[in-house]
């Protein structure tokens, strides 16, 4: 896209978190003058990752925008594979379950601090962004184009004028209430009535992973569990979630022996790696959870939310940051086709966006119920090998809707409607057969023809 020099919009992204600085990187590639304003200090100079998840699984969908802007060279030197879920069970078993059947078919952990800051710094590279911290969004006024933001350290005012505005200010987005408001749109958050609080497995002697290092880990108890990912320095970002309230919650958990006692009954094989347990239960704040939805995401030519200021999601697919880089992509693809008709770019991504937003949403919450529960269930493990067969035999009809999410990029909302139908297949090879030798792929040959064809 060429632009003259009226094209070349003053854009103001309230938000420099992992979408906010990826947006700033296409955004100044493309020539645009950028101002960004974070909430927090610039974690370029300060440690400011406490109650923030410090690591995050990459996938497809997230590394397609990093190789667009160049950064996959520098991101590889960050990123831990993960090639499927290490099970953990009550009696200290575990079982490995592999994500997908291909070498590439893997996931990847990688620090939220490392890759924030390379966003960053490849943003200010561009020559057009300069990056605000310490500033919060106060108000927004779409009559005239301002928005006000408080600085942090001094309570002092900013009144900025823009020419478009883009919330990537989070769950909470003051962008998304404004922009919603001015309209008579639709926002509301859907809490989920469990939290979770993150913990360590510190690295062993000499640096060394004290567990599998090529796994995301998985202590699967029914209503909760508890997970772990690999860091580079050999330690283990360990993660427990738990209802809010109840005989088993974070509302009983209230002393040092409870804690204690719980842990030694729940997870006793984790238990002993994590040696600074108590401590870190009751020094680190409990995270609350829940799912973000509105509509619409535009307000004509003026401005447009991305991440989780449009769609934040529990973390359970491992998706919310996948998600929103993809938003980047997407709004630069808008952008390229549409130049500097902002409002015709906006509507089409909220168009392109929005559905996909809504189903990730949805299969989100459905895997919280999978990785607490049901991958400990021989009938959903028989139907994933059911799935890897069918696979295996019409690889160009049926691709397991895991995979689909994970390793490919259609659209999530094609990717929850083939779910289904993958699913109600599913159903009818495993009715009444208690090994994947049993099935008849006869029958699952027609049935993968006649609904996926």
């Amino acid at each position: 896209m060429s632009m003259t020099r009226k094209d070349r919009a003053k854009i103001v992204i309230a938000g420099g978190g992992l979408v906010g600085a990826m947006a700033a990187c296409f955004l100044g590639r493309r020539g645009f003058e950028v101002e960004v304003y974070e909430r927090r200090m610039d974690l370029r100079a300060h440690d400011i990752s406490a109650g923030r998840s410090i690591n995050l699984a990459l996938a497809n969908r997230g590394i397609y925008p990093l190789e667009q802007l160049g950064l996959m060279e520098k991101v590889r030197e960050m990123m831990i594979p993960m090639c499927g879920r290490m099970i953990h069970d009550q009696k200290g078993e575990q079982n490995f379950q592999p994500y997908g059947q291909r070498e590439e078919e893997v996931i990847y952990s990688i620090s939220r601090g490392d890759l924030n800051r390379l966003l960053l710094d490849a943003a200010e590279e561009t020559g057009n962004v300069s990056f605000f911290f310490e500033h919060r969004v106060e108000s927004v006024d779409f009559d005239s184009n301002r928005v006000v933001f408080v600085c942090e350290e001094t309570g002092s005012e900013k009144s900025v004028v823009f020419d478009r505005l883009i919330g990537a200010d989070g769950a909470g987005s003051r962008v998304r209430q404004a922009l919603v408001s001015a309209q008579d749109g639709r926002d509301y958050l859907q809490p989920l009535d469990h939290s979770y609080k993150e913990l360590e497995i510190p690295a062993g002697n000499g640096g060394a992973f004290q567990i599998e290092k090529g796994a995301l880990h998985i202590w699967p108890r029914g209503g909760f569990m508890l997970i772990a990912l690999p860091n580079m320095d050999g330690s283990f970002t360990v993660t427990l979630f738990l209802p809010n309230q109840g005989a088993i919650s974070f509302d009983a958990l209230q002393t040092r022996e409870s804690v204690f006692e719980f842990f030694e009954q729940y997870f006793p094989d984790v238990d002993a790696l994590m040696p600074g347990l108590v401590d870190d239960f009751f020094s680190n704040p409990t995270g609350k959870l829940g799912t973000v939805r509105c509509e619409p995401w535009h307000l004509g030519g003026k401005a447009v939310l991305i991440g989780d200021a449009a769609h934040a999601v529990v973390p359970f697919h491992g998706q919310g940051m996948n998600c929103g880089f993809e938003d980047c992509a997407v709004l630069d693809e808008c952008i390229a086709e549409f130049g500097a008709d902002w409002e015709r770019v906006f509507s089409e991504y909220d168009r392109l966006r929005a559905p996909n937003g809504n189903a990730i949403a949805d299969m989100a919450l459905e895997n919280y119920i999978e990785m607490r529960d049901s991958v400990s269930d021989p009938e959903f493990l028989l139907k994933k090998a059911i799935g890897f067969g069918l696979q295996n035999r019409w690889p160009e009809l049926f691709t397991p809707r895991y995979g689909m999410v994970m390793f490919q990029r259609i659209p999530y909302a094609e990717a929850q409607r083939r779910g289904a139908i993958n699913q109600r297949i599913l159903d009818r090879l495993a009715l009444g057969i208690e090994s994947v030798e049993e099935v008849d792929w006869s029958l699952a040959e027609s049935l993968v023809r006649e609904h996926l064809a």
